[in-house]
């Protein structure tokens, strides 16, 4: 979720954390997020750097504590425990994540005249995804892309009918295959995701403005991270600011806390002076600028490698 409003949806519970800039929007006509899903606004017309924001809706400490412990739960029925570093590991103290190529199936959707994303920038969508998920344990390869043309998909927006009808018709595979749909999408929007613990499997799946590929009009949001910031959340990662600075924060103990999202790339901000550390505005789980985001933590790595084994691998 980046200037991008980006909603969560956790089992048996609704998260949604909604971000808009440039238009304010009320929690009474926000989006609402299914179960298992995280959506991210974006005002990408009229938006300055430093655009003020509004949080419509973010994860309360209890929906995050409902999670971690559904979390812990399945872990245990798994016969998995946490390992030095924090990794599952099996009863043989085997490490229970191995490096994984995700197939991944690209859906382009058009207007009829707009919207025909090039093949060659697709390609340097999955290099961009690929370069910022190296020494993850997790590899994305395009297996197909399919071109629909659909005026009411074209500009679908988060939670409608077009959406269900949409994924519906164009998922493929299971929940260890990433689904990445691309359209002009409404409600100033830069993507939403579903986090891994859904149970729809329909519905699962990262979806991201056009825009927003390498080469698109969406500055500064155009270098194809905002599918980064989406795929984060559909292996399990929080935002950095989640929790603000007095909360559990992210559940990732080696990224700094952060009060509130970062915009443009405020290289030397510090909202939570407590805690050590400057604010993590290059983190690509904030809402920094494409260009000024470029890691994952090592906890976050190994956050992704355990939400992938619990809830996605052979699934």
């Amino acid at each position: 979720m980046r200037l991008r409003h980006r909603v969560l949806a956790l089992p048996a519970v609704l998260v949604v954390t909604a971000l808009n800039l440039g238009a304010t929007v009320s929690a009474a006509n926000a989006p609402m997020a299914s179960p298992a899903e995280c959506v991210d606004h974006s005002a990408v017309s009229g938006r300055s750097a430093h655009g003020h924001a509004k949080d419509i809706h973010e994860l309360t400490e209890a929906q995050v504590a409902a999670y971690e412990k559904s979390s812990s739960a399945r872990a245990a029925a798994k016969g998995l425990t946490k390992g030095s570093g924090g990794a599952l590991v099996t009863g043989s103290s085997a490490a229970a994540f191995t490096s994984t190529v995700v197939p991944t199936y690209v859906h382009v959707i058009t207007n009829g005249t707009a919207g025909n994303v090039s093949s060659t920038r697709i390609a340097q969508q999955m290099t961009v995804l690929n370069n910022a998920y190296a020494g993850s344990g997790l590899s994305f390869n395009l297996v197909a892309t399919d071109y629909t043309n659909n005026a009411s998909w074209y500009t679908v927006g988060y939670g409608t009918t077009a959406e269900r009808q949409m994924k519906t018709a164009l998922h493929r595979g299971t929940k260890d295959d990433l689904n990445i749909y691309i359209a002009n999408i409404g409600g100033g929007l830069l993507g939403w995701a579903t986090f891994p613990s859904g149970n729809d499997l329909a519905m699962d799946g990262v979806v991201v403005l056009n825009a927003s590929l390498p080469g698109g009009t969406a500055a500064p949001y155009n270098l194809g991270d905002t599918a980064t910031h989406e795929v984060g959340h559909w292996t399990g990662l929080y935002h950095t600011f989640q929790g603000g600075c007095g909360g559990s924060g992210d559940q990732v103990a080696d990224t700094a806390a952060e009060k509130s999202p970062a915009y443009g790339c405020p290289a030397n901000r510090d909202t939570c002076r407590r805690d050590a550390g400057l604010d993590p505005v290059h983190n690509f789980m904030d809402y920094s600028d494409d260009a000024c985001m470029f890691e994952f933590t090592n906890g976050q790595r190994t956050r992704m490698q355990n939400q992938w084994v619990l809830y996605r691998a052979g699934a």
